[in-house]
């Protein structure tokens, strides 16, 4: 019988990314779309989509549902935070498997600083955090960021009040050195199968150019390990570090889901979309990874649909386009 996964975000780099990847490891494989637009740069990607809530929004899930019940969906593959928390929370009510990390983590990792109480109390590196009131101006350069949200919307850098920020905020030391991103992947059986690091440069808070590196893939792991000792962390996630002119490496956020870059990874030897799709969908044991060096940059693509006149035309892959 034919396997469909349902990839979310398809609206996003995360979501076109999962989509690329399974469609160039896994062919056979129906792909159904979800976003909260009904039209996205991710739709020439899918055999079909739908346009969903938010998924914070009472009706998300019965939404979600309805589809996998209507297109026989055999796994879903979340690839925003939010949706990491909502869907694996209500794993036990969809008739399909959803990987994703135990709502529980998840949930912690939604929220920054949590992830720095949580990390503190489990001895495990953290930049050093405060809630606004709670500052006690111990170091001079810091950074204020919303404790909830992606990307680098509504940071602060040094700001001259940061007491009177509201409790949405919090406060962390701002350290200076090169920045990393890790993704890592976790088995069904709670065993780390691998990392892959890179170092990055952003553009409205997404990589835009990156480079693999593996001269921290020690002290990463042992990071990584130590978190999913704790128990909750399926399949991929991703730690943001700095590493200071003394070599320490300090985390300073966790997504729990797969990260922005899963396409160039997929390319360089570490295809984590892949090991998912392996365990959770064909229940067979993930590939080895086999990391290699290399350099990585985007581009804009335009996706054009010649002749069509209405947006409600061009859901899925069938839709005549050019991609340019």
């Amino acid at each position: 019988m034919e396997k469909k996964i349902l990839v979310t975000g398809i609206g996003g780099n995360v979501g076109q990314g999962i989509l690329r990847n399974i469609k160039d490891s896994f062919p056979e494989i129906m792909l159904i779309g979800v976003d909260i637009n009904s039209f996205t740069a991710g739709n020439y990607l899918c055999n079909k989509t739908f346009q969903v809530p938010y998924s914070y929004e009472q009706n998300y899930i019965s939404a979600i549902q309805g589809i996998v019940d209507s297109e026989h969906i055999d796994l879903i593959i979340p690839s925003t935070d939010y949706e990491v928390y909502y869907l694996s929370l209500n794993k036990p009510v969809l008739n399909a498997t959803v990987l994703a990390s135990d709502a529980e983590i998840a949930k912690i990792y939604l929220d920054k600083y949590e992830t720095f109480l949580y990390h503190t109390k489990n001895d495990i590196p953290f930049a050093q955090s405060w809630k606004p009131k709670e500052f006690d101006h111990s170091v001079d350069q810091i950074i204020a960021k919303p404790r909830e949200g992606r990307g680098s919307r509504g940071i602060l850098i040094n700001p001259s009040n940061p007491e009177v920020l509201s409790e949405e905020y919090m406060i962390q030391a701002l350290l200076k050195g090169k920045e990393i991103t890790s993704a890592v992947y976790v088995t069904k059986e709670n065993v780390l199968h691998s990392v892959f690091t890179m170092e990055r440069e952003l553009t409205n808070g997404t990589t835009s150019k990156s480079k693999v590196i593996f001269e921290y893939d020690d002290e990463i792991r042992v990071i990584a390990q130590k978190m999913i000792d704790l128990g909750g962390l399926k399949g991929s996630f991703n730690i943001q570090s700095i590493v200071t002119e003394n070599r320490e490496i300090v985390p300073f956020e966790v997504n729990c889901r797969i990260s922005g870059t899963n396409s160039i990874r997929h390319n360089l030897g570490f295809q984590d979309v892949k090991y998912g799709v392996q365990e959770y969908l064909y229940n067979v044991k993930p590939d080895v990874a086999k990391p290699i060096k290399g350099i990585a940059t985007r581009i804009f693509l335009d996706v054009v649909y010649p002749d069509a006149s209405h947006e409600n035309e061009l859901n899925n892959l069938s839709s005549k386009h050019i991609l340019y």
